[in-house]
């Protein structure tokens, strides 16, 4: 057994903790990672808010970067210093879901969990990570190794934010070149919403926030157009923007009145893509006489439904090439010791990321 600190929820909605855990070793198929950064997701703040439910004491954290340090038997493609990113995905590589490529949606449960309280107790590995600690213990299939000239923090915001956000455009939206887009959020996941809507190369992107501030920065993110979400209908206002409906609505906040108005934003066949989540129990509204008529659809998009081993090494390309903004991503830097201030300044909603290094 190892030794790590970690931050651990021992409460829903009270400060993270800082403990020393024991993290076994890895076993066949697994690799330990030490790691280098974490980004503070607003899933992990929904998590430890008890927005979802779940098991304490729980270690949260899924967006991180760090350096192989262990490999159990059978282990393939990855060695000893390595440089990987860490995700929650988690693909059995059997299932009905993997086996079509959707290892997003893997069916097959997890194993338990490699972290324990000095006396033995289990302490869950949220999310299939458990990276606000020094070290993880994953199964090979959520990590991808990635260039050492990419900083640590850049690497750790493709674990999550990143691809969730392309992914939600171009995998699961289906994105065409030419086509029209609204992203409804400007925060970090709606901020490469756009990037992917950009980098597919749409006609218009028009971001919806409720903050002026926020609309500013997803012009310089690739948005061509930016539409308070503080008015009585502020569809007709991306309407003027775009001359039509969208073709495409990205829904990248967990806000319900963002879900009520979604499909408002489409036109004839247009999509919309729901990425962000609310809290278990939260249900929202819409009249469907109007997607029936105008054939539109509906589209749930867990993680931007990548394929790691595929999609993170086309978005390191493109963040070397200088067409993905990921450095500017980063909005704060703090020490595990900080968490719970970097958790306070990320629900304020000005932070694209927080991002905890070691």
């Amino acid at each position: 057994m190892t030794k790590i600190k970690a931050a651990v929820c021992t409460e829903f909605g009270a400060p993270l903790q800082i403990e020393e855990l024991h993290l076994r070793a890895p076993q066949d198929g697994e690799v330990e990672v030490t790691l280098e950064a974490v980004a503070i997701c607003h899933s992990d703040i929904s998590f430890a808010d008890g927005g979802w439910g779940g098991d304490l004491p729980a270690v949260y954290g899924h967006e991180a970067a760090g350096r192989v340090t262990g490999l159990g038997a059978g282990v393939k493609n990855l060695k000893h210093g390595d440089r990987v990113v860490v995700t929650l995905i988690r693909a059995c590589g059997t299932c009905a879901n993997c086996a079509t490529g959707k290892p997003t949606i893997c069916e097959t449960p997890s194993a338990g969990s490699p972290i324990t309280r000095a006396d033995g107790t289990e302490v869950v590995q949220a999310m299939n990570c458990g990276a606000f600690a020094e070290k993880v213990v994953v199964d090979q299939t959520q990590v991808v190794a990635l260039p050492d000239s990419m900083p640590a923090e850049s690497v750790a915001l493709m674990a999550c934010g990143v691809i969730t956000g392309i992914g939600a455009v171009i995998n699961a939206g289906r994105l065409r070149a030419g086509e029209d887009v609204v992203v409804i959020g400007a925060g970090g996941v709606g901020l490469n919403a756009i990037q992917g809507a950009k980098i597919a190369g749409a006609r218009r992107i028009v971001a919806v926030d409720m903050s002026e501030e926020k609309l500013e920065i997803a012009k310089e993110f690739g948005a061509t157009h930016g539409v308070l979400a503080n008015g009585k209908a502020p569809w007709r206002d991306a309407f003027k923007a775009l001359g039509r409906g969208a073709d495409l609505v990205a829904v990248t906040v967990g806000a319900i009145p963002a879900y009520d108005s979604a499909m408002r934003y489409l036109g004839y066949g247009g999509r919309m893509v729901m990425v962000g989540m609310p809290h278990t129990g939260a249900m929202a509204q819409y009249e469907p006489v109007v997607p029936a008529f105008m054939g539109q659809h509906m589209i749930g998009s867990k993680m931007g439904d990548v394929v790691i081993s595929r999609d993170i090494p086309w978005m390191a390309d493109l963040y070397q090439q200088g067409r993905l903004k990921l450095d500017e991503l980063v909005s704060g830097r703090w020490t595990l010791e900080q968490i719970n201030e970097a958790i306070a300044d990320t629900k304020t909603g000005g932070a694209r990321r927080n991002v905890i290094l070691f």
